[in-house]
C-alpha cells in the first residue's frame, strides 16, 4: 500500500497475482491513514482496472487477545474493529489475524479470553468484510495452532461475522500437519476435518517451510525450495480448487512471480 492504498491492485497485478493480500495500517503501529470517499473510489476503480476481483488485509503483528495488559487486550479489539470498518469501505472480503499468546493465562483461560475479545470486537458490526483467524505454527504458547483450537474458539463466538479460518501450510506444516506426500495430505486433511471442519477453510497462505516437520517455528520459504516440497502443493492447490479458495504467497519479491506461476500451472493442469 505504499503510496496509498489504491496503488495495491496495480502492483498486485505486475507479479501476476489474481487476488491479493495488504496491510491498510503498518503492521509494526501507528494512525491508520484515513479510508475517506476518495480513497474508496480510487481503490475499487483500480481493482476493476486490473481485474482483480479479491483482496484481503492482514492485522497489525502486535494483536493479543489474552494479554493480561488491559492496554494491549483491549487495543487489539479497537484495531480489528476498525479493519473490519475499513475493509467493509473498500469492498474487502475478508480480514484475517492471529490471536496472541497463552502465556500470561494458560491454555484455558486465554481460550476463553480470546473468545470474549472477539466477541466484543463483532458485537453490533454490520460490515460486508468477514474475520478470519489465521492459524500459527506453535511457538512457545501461541494461541491457535491447532484447528481443534480454534474451533473451540469459533463455538465460544457464535458469530456469522467470524466466518473460519485462513490457514496457512508453513504454519501447520510447523504445528504437525503433514502435506508432504497422497498419504500424509490425505490424513492431514481428514484431521483437520474432524478437529475444524473443512468448510471453515475460506482462504490459504501457500507458503513452503524453512523449518522442518514438526518444529514449531514460523519460518516462510518459496514453494519447491523447503521442507514441505513443490510437488506436494499439487494436491494443495487442488484441494484450493475444490473448495474455491483463493491462495495467497507470503514470501520475499524476489521470486515471488515465480511462487504465483507455479501454483498457477498445478491449478491449470489440476493433478489427478
Amino acid at each position: 500500500m505504499a503510496g496509498g492504498i489504491w496503488s495495491a491492485p496495480e502492483r498486485a497485478s505486475g507479479l501476476g497475482a489474481e487476488c491479493f493480500q495488504m496491510f491498510s495500517r503498518s503492521p509494526q503501529g501507528g494512525k491508520a491513514l484515513e479510508i475517506s470517499p476518495e480513497v474508496t473510489t480510487k481503490f475499487k476503480s483500480e481493482m476493476k482496472k486490473y481485474k482483480i476481483k479479491n483482496a484481503y488485509i492482514h492485522t497489525p503483528y502486535y494483536i493479543n487477545f489474552a494479554s493480561t495488559n488491559n492496554r494491549i487486550r483491549h487495543g487489539s479489539v479497537s484495531v480489528v474493529r476498525d479493519e473490519l470498518e475499513r475493509a467493509s469501505l473498500l469492498g474487502v472480503k475478508y480480514i484475517m489475524t492471529h490471536l496472541g499468546s497463552a502465556k500470561e493465562m494458560g491454555e484455558k483461560e486465554a481460550t476463553e479470553k480470546t473468545a470474549e475479545m472477539l466477541t466484543r470486537i463483532l458485537d453490533g458490526y454490520k460490515g460486508s468484510a468477514k474475520l478470519l483467524i489465521e492459524n500459527a505454527a506453535g511457538a512457545g504458547a501461541i494461541i491457535g495452532d491447532t484447528f481443534k483450537e480454534i474451533k473451540q474458539i469459533i463455538d465460544l463466538v457464535k458469530s456469522s461475522h467470524l466466518a473460519g479460518i485462513c490457514i496457512d501450510t508453513q504454519h501447520s506444516f510447523a504445528s504437525g500437519y503433514d502435506w508432504r506426500d497422497k498419504e500424509t495430505f490425505k490424513n492431514t486433511l481428514k484431521k483437520i476435518d474432524n478437529e475444524l471442519g473443512l468448510q471453515h477453510i475460506k482462504l490459504m497462505h501457500a507458503n513452503d517451510s524453512k523449518v522442518e516437520f514438526n518444529t514449531k517455528r514460523d519460518r516462510h520459504e518459496h514453494i519447491g525450495d523447503g521442507y514441505i516440497g513443490k510437488k506436494a502443493f499439487g494436491d494443495i492447490v487442488s484441494f484450493a480448487k475444490e473448495y474455491n479458495i483463493d491462495m495467497i504467497i507470503e514470501t520475499p519479491h524476489d521470486k515471488v512471480k515465480k511462487d504465483i506461476e507455479i501454483l498457477k500451472k498445478f491449478r491449470d493442469t489440476r493433478r489427478k
